[in-house]
């Protein structure tokens, strides 16, 4: 770990050289410059007091001079170290490091790694730690001029006298003990992030609008706040005592590096009193032992600034190492056209933490150029079916194969590319109109043709229509733009749905939840026309996941799941006649929505 810890300081160096080249070299210059300036001021000083003994007032002028001149440099590039360091913090920390931890999440296959929680935590950790990531492999720099100029420093001392050179394993001391603390840090960091992210939840709750309404007519908003005070507090704690426990240890370190140089300042004094040391070389080792403290203190600073990365490191790494782990998938890439369609074998899935599957040996054929429809209760199963043939999940018995060939070897994001999807949990972008229904194919973001086919398809017209900006118009309060219905939001989804028109598979997952009656009836009607439309043009099925049995008896089959299971499948005729469980759910429903007499 400390190798790769050390490459990838490393690695921060050399990026920031390729990215700003001449900032880097300053910085790099500032920091070795600064490696004399100390050393240079206490030589320079008992130069001067000598000069002043043997009444050399020429000889005392220079050397107060280069003191001062060394004292005013060390300052001066003190100063401007700082600026450069925090600018190249800023660029390649927030700009790059941060963009690299978000492209690793992005490029990881399927959902399932979003509703880990070891993943999760690290996240946590990560998320706005950018800048101090950045900040270690200059700090691992500074440590090393330090150390530079610490060794400058004892080899000044050891003119005066040679035992104090043992100060310098006195000063490993405090390094050995701020390690320790370090790691408690670190391990606290991570352990409380589960805690700390929940605080935030229930912050954002409490504090947005779409939760204030229910918590405000529920009376629940003091329930909220309290448990939100607990998972604060619990995060607190957690890492309030792993910095007790850093700060005994690094003050246990500083307390025996103190009992070494006090017992160095001992000897000094008493070779002055015995005559074996100049006034010169008295100010000398007086002014190199105020300087050591604060240059060992810095070094110090430094080492721990830098090996505290680490506490970013492990997350960091372990994202990689999972990025890198989950990229499975074959490479083929998809039909042009389906021919035969979509068959399921056995297919089985269980999430993870749970022991009940959510599908279990589910085997069906798909045809290809059908409109198949899925049927059941919540949590039957339906939306998990929906996220492995979407490739968003992948199953773990079973296989899926699209036209002979199973899913598993082709490229994952070919597939998806293939795809098209109004899912039940549609996502409310906070863009431009047109943004976002654009992005449901971003090759045509901004394509007028495509957006105004869309926008028809979702029988979205109307809703255009009444936005002030049209396409243009912002969406979303907090951006100062217009709020959507929950009806509008899923028009918008399905509108981003259609986007594409090549899809070998078109999925809408309660596509109409949010919709009256009337206009459910008309959008499943556009949509089995452009279903036909699908088929007839790249052989796509279309799949429509639905509770309301009623809104898919035009589908060419039916699959009815059942906890998981395939229970039934067949035409909607086929099913009544059966009087199996379609037949007993679909009497219920019409019951129920039956008209009053």
């Amino acid at each position: 770990m400390t190798r790769r810890y050390l490459n990838l300081l490393v690695e921060l160096l050399r990026l920031s050289w390729r990215l700003h080249p001449a900032p880097t070299a300053g910085l790099l210059a500032l920091r070795v410059a600064g490696v004399v300036t100390t050393p240079a001021m206490a030589y320079a000083l008992g130069v001067a007091v000598d000069a002043i003994v043997r009444h050399d007032p020429r000889a005392a002028a220079a050397g107060a001079a280069l003191a001062a001149g060394a004292f005013a440099l060390g300052r001066y590039l003190a100063g401007l170290d700082h600026t450069l360091e925090a600018m190249l913090a800023d660029r390649i920390g927030v700009l790059h490091i941060r963009r690299h931890v978000e492209e690793h999440l992005a490029r990881i296959d399927g959902l399932d790694h979003l509703e880990r929680t070891d993943l999760l935590d690290r996240v946590t950790v990560l998320r706005g730690a950018a800048w101090q990531l950045n900040h270690a492999p200059w700090q691992a720099v500074a440590a090393a001029c330090h150390v530079l100029r610490l060794g400058l420093l004892l080899l000044l001392m050891a003119t005066v006298t040679p035992w104090l050179l043992l100060l310098l394993v006195f000063a490993a001391v405090p390094l050995w003990f701020d390690q320790r603390g370090q790691r408690a840090v670190a391990a606290a960091e991570t352990d409380t992030a589960e805690a700390y992210r929940l605080q935030r939840h229930l912050f954002n709750l409490a504090t947005e609008p779409a939760g204030g309404k229910e918590l405000r007519v529920s009376g629940a908003a003091d329930d909220i706040a309290r448990r939100q005070r607990q998972a604060w507090d619990e995060a607190v704690r957690g890492r309030f005592r792993a910095r007790v426990r850093s700060a005994a240890w690094t003050l246990t370190g500083w307390t025996l590096f103190t009992a070494g140089f006090a017992a160095g300042l001992w000897l000094l004094v008493d070779r002055t009193a015995r005559g074996e040391a100049s006034a010169g070389d008295v100010v000398l080792a007086v002014t190199v032992a105020v300087s050591l403290r604060n240059t060992i203190q810095d070094t110090l600073f430094a080492v721990g600034e830098a090996v505290g990365g680490r506490t970013l490191l492990d997350p960091l790494v372990w994202l990689n190492d999972y990025a890198a782990a989950t990229r499975v998938g074959g490479h083929a890439t998809p039909p042009a056209r389906l021919r035969t369609g979509i068959t399921l074998d056995r297919v089985g899935f269980t999430y993870p933490g749970t022991v009940q599957p959510a599908l279990d040996e589910v085997t069906c054929r798909l045809p290809a150029g059908s409109v198949v429809a899925v049927v059941g209760e919540y949590g039957s199963g339906k939306t998990t079916l929906v996220k492995l043939l979407t490739s968003l999940y992948r199953q773990q018995r079973g296989h899926i194969r699209v036209d002979g060939r199973d899913l598993a070897d082709l490229d994952p994001a070919g597939w998806r590319a293939r795809v098209s999807a109004a899912f039940q949990d549609f996502g409310r972008f906070h863009i431009r109109f047109g943004e976002t229904i654009g992005v449901g194919d971003l090759a045509h973001l901004s394509d007028p043709d495509r957006l105004d086919h869309a926008v028809r398809a979702a029988d979205a017209g109307a809703l255009v229509d009444r936005l002030p900006d049209g396409l243009d118009t912002q969406l979303g309060r907090r951006f100062d733009g217009v709020e959507l219905s929950e009806g509008q939001w899923q028009r918008t989804a399905l509108a981003r749905a259609s986007m594409r028109t090549d899809p070998l598979l078109f999925v809408l997952d309660e596509p109409t939840a949010s919709l009256d009656a009337p206009s459910e009836h008309e959008i499943f009607e556009r949509y089995l026309a452009r279903a036909r439309d699908l088929a007839a043009r790249t052989g796509a099925i279309t799949m429509i996941v639905s509770h309301r049995f009623s809104t898919v008896a035009g589908a060419d089959h039916i699959l009815v799941l059942h906890r998981g299971r395939l229970v039934e499948q067949g035409t909607h005729e086929e099913l009544l006649a059966a009087g199996g469980r379609y037949a007993t759910l679909y009497g219920i429903q019409a019951t129920a929505y039956a008209p009053m007499t």
